[in-house]
């Protein structure tokens, strides 16, 4: 049965923190709704009501958009291996950009500096979720992929920087990212 708490407690936090993989969602009042997959070790979580993930260029920003626009978010975390769980947060994002005066502080929270970052999404949790995950397949993790910091090194920053004013500034509904580069 689902179960609903106002923050993280240190069970969930350890559960988070096992995770290779996480799913975000965000969705505009009208317009396509966006489900990504995110890895990479980039989650963390700066308080038990305040997480967020080093979000890397890729082909689109729609998650960007939709905070810009409604700040609805999902966070959601399937045990793949071990007990079953579900885990999902709702909240309030926010995209921090490089220029903004918060960058470093929240920047420091994610590790070394990796090729291709765009911006921190920072969300302020309301409601945390469990459900069973007795239906979630059991899968082992055997390693990250790196095509996408081989190809953002191999770009450069520059090229990057080109890329994301190129690719990056809309959504795929022709919302703004709020992006400024």
């Amino acid at each position: 049965m689902a179960k609903f708490l106002p923050a993280l407690d240190e069970r969930l936090m350890a559960f988070i923190r096992a995770q290779h993989i996480f799913f975000t969602g965000s969705a505009p009042a009208n317009g396509r709704v966006n489900i990504s997959p995110k890895g990479l070790n980039s989650f963390r979580i700066l308080s038990p009501s305040q997480v967020g993930y080093l979000d890397l260029t890729g082909s689109g920003n729609e998650t960007a958009a939709h905070l810009l626009e409604n700040g609805r978010m999902t966070f959601m975390f399937c045990a793949f291996e071990g007990p079953p769980l579900i885990l999902r947060l709702y909240g309030k994002g926010r995209s921090v950009q490089k220029q903004h005066p918060e960058w470093p502080a929240l920047r420091a929270h994610f590790g070394p500096p990796v090729p291709g970052e765009r911006q921190l999404i920072i969300c302020d949790i309301n409601s945390v979720q469990t459900s069973c995950g007795y239906g979630v397949p059991e899968l082992g993790f055997r390693s990250d992929r790196s095509q996408l910091l081989d190809w953002a090194e191999r770009k450069g920053p520059e090229a990057v920087d080109a890329y994301r004013m190129e690719k990056n500034r809309s959504s795929i509904d022709g919302a703004s990212t709020g992006w400024e580069g």
